[in-house]
């Protein structure tokens, strides 16, 4: 008996082959067929829970919850280290594109664990006398605090120079009247024409969300760079600072586009719109290269549970 349980301790079974990958499907199929698969351990004492919780898989930890199965949530390794200790190390750091969001995910997964146990594993020590605490700071600070920190200098310097020179394109146009104005009345020439409007409320916009753009970017140069900030303040003025810099070259190019149109007159109106999708070309290539990083950032910010992971 106790040298088969031994070599069972030694040996990796299926269910905890599918816990580490994240296969949720298998999890659930395994236990509803050998319910007591749960309670298996691999050669350094860890079930079920401290493997999903190792290998960043939310799916099998939400699984394993809705089991209520509270025994395996209170097991350690053979290190001593409980759940809170194991969510509380270093994630693999290749499965996020940049330091920041890594951060971001690795406290909301934190959060998310040590919400969803009970308040006396807050202060559990493992063999090294340590606490999940302690071992976050630890792995964290340097490794990605400090590396997130410095992407953040880098993108907020190249972000606010953008800006800065649309709102100063976009202030040197709005100080000049486009056509020049009436003699008589003291008004634009093109006022009246159809698209004047366009122009200038685009024109305004670009001005406003420049301005709005480059406050966000130097708070964020100028912001404490504490590992908590990570979670919702610094992502959330990234987010904001970003998204009014998109708005402001979209509305920067919708207003020259306008003003050249009033221009033209009833010469190339026919192909006007060629010409400025040609013209927007390039910016267009831009932004959608760019999109991509956008989309991260705006997926990590309102998720509140991190993503799979499949290793």
């Amino acid at each position: 008996m106790l040298a088969t349980k031994q070599k069972r301790e030694k040996q990796e079974t299926p269910i905890l082959i599918a816990a580490k990958n994240g296969i949720s499907e298998m999890v659930k199929g395994i236990l509803e067929l050998f319910p007591v698969a749960i309670h298996d351990v691999d050669n350094k004492k860890k079930n079920i829970v401290l493997l999903a919780i190792e290998n960043r898989q939310p799916h099998i930890y939400e699984l394993l919850l809705r089991k209520a199965v509270l025994l395996v949530f209170w097991h350690v390794d053979e290190d001593g280290n409980s759940t809170l200790h194991l969510v509380a190390k270093l994630g693999y750091s290749g499965a996020y594109p940049f330091a920041a969001v890594q951060m971001q995910w690795e406290l909301k997964w934190y959060q998310f664990v040590m919400n969803s146990l009970p308040r006396n594993f807050f202060v559990c020590y493992n063999k090294e006398g340590k606490t999940a605490k302690e071992i976050f700071k630890e792995s964290h600070q340097e490794e990605l605090a400090s590396k997130g920190g410095e992407w953040l200098n880098t993108i907020s310097n190249s972000c606010s120079v953008v800006a800065t020179l649309v709102a100063i394109v976009s202030f040197a146009t709005i100080a000049t009247t486009l056509g020049g104005i009436k003699e008589d009345s003291s008004k634009p020439t093109f006022e009246c024409h159809p698209r004047f409007l366009i122009y200038a409320v685009s024109l305004l916009i670009a001005l406003v969300f420049s301005m709005t753009s480059m406050v966000t970017f130097l708070a964020i140069l100028i912001a404490r760079r504490k590992m908590e900030d990570f979670e919702r303040r610094l992502p959330w003025t990234l987010l904001l600072g970003l998204t009014c810099l998109f708005i402001s070259i979209g509305a920067m190019l919708v207003c020259f586009c306008g003003a050249h149109f009033i221009l033209l007159k009833d010469g190339l109106e026919d192909n006007a719109f060629t010409v400025y999708a040609l013209a927007c070309l390039p910016t267009t290539i831009f932004a959608i290269a760019q999109f991509p990083f956008y989309f991260v950032l705006l997926w990590s910010t309102f998720l509140v549970v991190p993503k799979r992971h499949f290793t």
